[in-house]
């Protein structure tokens, strides 16, 4: 590990056989766990203090990471509200035999400290001093709105069992290998929980191997504690031309009871992909029951909230057919394997 910047964390470190997924690279769910960890060293050295994962935003899956790549995880903190730290991240890889390292996903993700008591604590302020910094804050500011509207938009939802969409429920123990720093969860193995979800659910609907290309609005409501029963449900909601949305929620409770609470919600995007890697289109999935329909329209909704945000677009099953499209911008989450999503 090494710190850039008062603000800034990054990890370095060679991308193992053993990291390897069900894809023949790095699952996105071990990225995601990746991220977590080193916005999690970036949140802890700036607040001096134990720090929790409440959100992370939108985060495209470029390229691959292969074993063997020599991986960098930059976790930078660009904007700091009472007791929350915003934190970019930026997971690049590339030949350690040298070479330049390519940018593999990039996302936001929010901690917040907390005391002993498990209260939110107040941490120092982070003011931007250059250009680059200034802009990136101002884009953090700019996508609370729309990070309330996709938390708002996702709270109004109810799942039951009226659906009739392609749906897997995976249900096991949290065992102790899966603790972070304060005896909780890491929420980084609840992200690889959720990848591992939408792949089965995505790969039974269509048929085929998938990948994640995309997840986004993951949002941890409660911690997930060590020994507790955990159920990750994911729900096939929307497709576009090539990409699957599936739903995923967490929940967990007490094995002596009965009862489950909702941890982690969020929403993946998933595509198939033949035997040489390039995504191929996948059967329409057409809503039968009312939920079904209604969660349909939730998931365009998402898709355009999402497209109001800094440098976002539309994917382009949803762009109108006639006229040239804007850029999607510098710095721009939309690349080429979420823009047909």
């Amino acid at each position: 590990m090494s710190e850039t910047a008062a603000n800034s964390v990054t990890l370095r470190f060679l991308a193992a056989p053993t990291d390897l997924g069900h894809s023949g690279s790095v699952d996105a769910g071990t990225v995601l766990e990746w991220v977590d960890k080193a916005a999690y060293a970036a949140a802890v050295g700036w607040s001096k203090s134990y720090c929790v994962t409440a959100y992370v935003g939108n985060i495209h899956f470029a390229d691959p990471v292969n074993s063997g790549d020599m991986v960098e995880v930059e976790a930078t903190i660009v904007y700091t509200g009472r007791s929350s730290m915003h934190i970019r991240t930026v997971v690049s890889s590339g030949d350690p035999k040298g070479g330049p390292a390519t940018m593999r996903s990039q996302c936001m993700v929010i901690f917040v400290a907390v005391g002993e008591d498990g209260k939110p604590v107040s941490v120092p302020h982070f003011e931007p001093a250059t250009p680059e910094e200034i802009e990136q804050r101002d884009h953090a500011v700019a996508r609370i709105k729309v990070r309330e509207d996709i938390v708002r938009a996702m709270n109004a939802q109810a799942y039951t069992d009226a659906g009739t969409a392609e749906r897997v429920v995976l249900r096991f123990m949290a065992a102790p290998t899966d603790v972070n720093w304060g005896g909780k969860v890491h929420g980084g193995i609840v992200m690889k929980w959720i990848d591992e979800a939408a792949y089965v659910c995505a790969s039974r609907y269509c048929g085929l191997d998938t990948v994640a290309v995309f997840s986004g609005g993951v949002r941890f409501y409660r911690p997930l504690l060590i020994g507790h029963v955990v159920e990750v449900e994911a729900r096939l909601v929307y497709t576009g031309t090539k990409g699957m949305h599936v739903a995923v929620h967490v929940r967990s409770g007490d094995p002596k009871g009965r009862e489950l609470n909702l941890t982690t919600y969020c929403l993946t995007v998933m595509v198939a992909r033949d035997r040489t890697g390039t995504s191929v289109p996948i059967p329409q999935w057409s809503p039968q029951s009312e939920e079904d329909k209604r969660l349909h329209a939730h998931a365009r909704e998402l898709l355009e909230i999402r497209g109001r945000a800094p440098g976002n677009r539309l994917p382009n099953h949803l762009l109108p057919a006639a006229g040239p499209q804007p850029s999607a911008g510098p710095g721009s989450a939309a690349g080429p394997a979420g823009a047909d999503a």
